[in-house]
């Protein structure tokens, strides 16, 4: 039997005393604020910038309550619109002084219990390429939380004392909301386009998850700010796709704009970084946490029906299951200003996913900006840039922000919190530069900006059993072909994304084809120590082969025959620093990311038809070697 929230309420100042307030709170359903006092406690501003308020600073005052807000869909199939459990932290002044304050809203399916990451429930890679895939097991249910769970504290403390109300909530089909999940499906921008909608008064609120009393956000001022890393960077995102009237500005940070291009890459199987053998049913089983009764029905629609059906492991293409959770098709009522953050060196969520969405918008004029970090997965930018776009968009002081560059870049060995502006990215300075091929790639062969003509190819055979990072550091190797420049005699500053053409012919008619864009010599010494090996890496990508007139249709390779495949690599912002070479290395399967067939598979590179296109500042000016 479910409990009025005044009840829990009651019950926990018996067992907690220290959890009430000074200040007797109405009933979270209360349709107006009580009488105000005569001094009141405002938010406060400086230089642009909301400031810690010392009345809104102590935890022990704040309003903390949970509810449930309806939407508009119904993806468990019960007959009844699907509700998300949201809960909320706010000011006691919302309550004892009719304080209205605007809100940051976070909202994610991890907030319940995750599953299991073992590898017998994920896909096993090791397999042929154009196979059906042997089946990985389905893991055990996540346990079902508490009635009641704690969200999360993860941005009270940063903005309550600043004067905002922060907002959790689940996303369908985990914790307490209703629902399945979809990972990336409509209700995932339906869910949040109502709590939004709740907060600005134009959706229901209820004080349980089925039936209860109305509850209204008549606290809040009718603007709301979104944020949140990786899963929880992504929501936001398909928040704002939705055009939700109140929803003020987002700051997504590492965000999966497109589950093709986190799964896939230019037609083929790749796996995102760290999670070997996942997929998006494997991502599915991870957040499923929602209410046992409903879990057999969702994962049968959703995940062995709709996801089996549509996922394709065998061939990679793109298909309208891709095509409909990919945001930047979806940006027609995108209107939210946005700020971007994302890592340079993110291979699990790469930074194709922010900067394509920042390119596109900033195409439509939306307000944007991007702070990009040479680190890797997750990041926010420093909290006095969060505060100044969230104090100019939901507060509206007009502090200047949108004049600001629309780009941060975190230089090379500096700090995360003094980044570089520059006007836009790429680099405004910024020209594609070609570069060509000449022999000796089985050691390390040149890279030059003169066409060779030399009527040759090299040959290298693929072996899944080696890693990257081998092939590149190895002196010589017959599973790799590295081509460098000479050394550079000045810095080169490549901003934008490389752009990589390949003429090849490969033994089987099917192959992974995976470049790395590398400095030489692989491992230096830098500021008296010795850089990381994965310091060395500039930026990467990868390529069906069979997929090379379309993403959408594979068709298998005629041994010995030549094609060409033109593809992007990983957009970046990076410093070559003088002294190093610019490596292009070229090898087919890439361990950490791509299918494992077995060893043997040989690809036949045409040096006269490959070429890498870098996009350089100052163009090929700024390309200097020494002599």
């Amino acid at each position: 039997m479910k409990r009025s929230l005044t009840t829990l309420f009651s019950l926990a100042c018996l067992v907690a005393p220290s959890l009430c307030f000074a200040q007797a709170a109405p009933a979270v359903g209360s349709q107006t604020a009580p009488t105000a006092s005569t001094k009141k406690s405002v938010p406060v501003f400086k230089d642009g910038l909301s400031q810690i308020v010392p009345d809104f600073k102590k935890s022990s005052d704040w309003i903390i309550h949970d509810l449930w807000v309806e939407t508009e869909f119904d993806s468990d199939n019960d007959g009844q619109k699907d509700r998300m459990h949201v809960s909320v932290c706010r000011q006691q002044q919302t309550d004892t002084e009719g304080l209205k304050v605007p809100v940051i809203y976070n909202t994610s399916p991890y907030f319940c219990g995750i599953g299991s990451t073992d590898p017998d429930f994920m896909w096993n890679p090791k397999h042929e390429l154009g196979a059906q895939p042997p089946i990985h097991q389905s893991p055990p249910a996540i346990p079902q939380q508490s009635k009641r769970p704690q969200m999360s504290r993860r941005y009270n403390r940063d903005w309550v004392p600043r004067g905002f109300a922060v907002v959790h909530s689940s996303s369908p089909g985990t914790g307490l909301s209703d629902g399945c999940p979809t990972v990336g499906g409509a209700n995932e921008e339906l869910a949040p386009k109502a709590v939004v909608q709740w907060l600005c008064g134009n959706a229901k609120g209820f004080s349980s998850a089925t039936g209860g009393e109305p509850v209204t956000a008549y606290w809040c001022s009718g603007k709301v700010g979104m944020t949140g890393t990786s899963y929880e960077g992504t929501l936001p995102i398909a928040a704002a796709t939705t055009g939700v009237k109140g929803l003020a500005a987002i700051i997504p940070d590492a965000a999966n704009t497109s589950y093709y291009h986190y799964y896939r890459a230019n037609g083929l199987v790749r796996h995102p970084g760290g999670y070997m053998g996942e997929d998006i049913d494997v991502l599915y089983n991870f957040i499923h946490s929602g209410a046992k009764e409903n879990c057999a029905g969702c994962n049968q629609r959703v995940r062995d029906e709709i996801m089996a059906s549509n996922q394709d492991r065998v061939t990679g293409d793109y298909n309208q299951f891709w095509a409909d959770r990919d945001y930047l098709n979806k940006l027609d009522n995108y209107k939210t200003p946005t700020l971007l953050s994302h890592g340079l060196s993110d291979w699990n969520v790469m930074p194709l996913h922010s900067i394509r969405v920042f390119e596109a918008l900033a195409a439509k004029g939306v307000p944007c900006q991007m702070y990009l970090h040479q680190g890797g997965h997750g990041g926010l930018p420093p909290m006095k840039i969060m505060n100044r776009w969230f104090t100019r968009y939901l507060y509206d002081i007009d502090n200047g922000v949108e004049n600001d560059p629309r780009l941060y870049v975190v230089r090379e060995g500096e700090s995360r919190n003094s980044p570089t502006p520059y006007k836009t990215y790429p680099n405004p300075d910024s020209q594609p530069v070609k570069l060509h091929l000449a022999a000796g790639g089985q050691q390390i062969g040149r890279l030059t900006t003169s066409q060779t003509n030399s009527k040759t190819t090299e040959t290298l055979v693929d072996d899944a059993n080696i890693s990257g990072t081998q092939l590149a550091k190895a002196a010589q190797s017959s599973n790799r072909l590295i081509y460098a420049t000479p050394v550079l005699e000045a810095d080169v500053h490549i901003s934008g994304t490389p752009k990589v053409t390949i003429k090849l012919a490969s033994s089987k008619p099917a192959a992974n084809l995976s470049i790395w864009l590398v400095s030489l010599p692989w491992d230096i010494p830098q500021r008296g120590k010795r850089v990381k090996l994965t310091d060395n890496l500039i930026t990467r990508g990868w390529a069906d082969p069979q997929n090379n007139k379309s993403l959408t249709d594979s068709q298998p390779l005629e041994p010995s025959k030549f094609y060409e495949i033109t593809f992007p690599l990983q957009p970046d912002d990076h410093l070559v620093k003088a002294g190093q070479q610019i490596g292009l290395m070229i090898f087919s399967s890439d361990r950490d990311f791509t299918l494992w067939p077995e060893p043997g598979t040989e690809l036949t590179i045409d040096l006269d038809g490959t070429t890498l296109e870098l996009p350089i500042v100052g163009g090929a000016a700024g390309l200097k070697f020494q002599q």
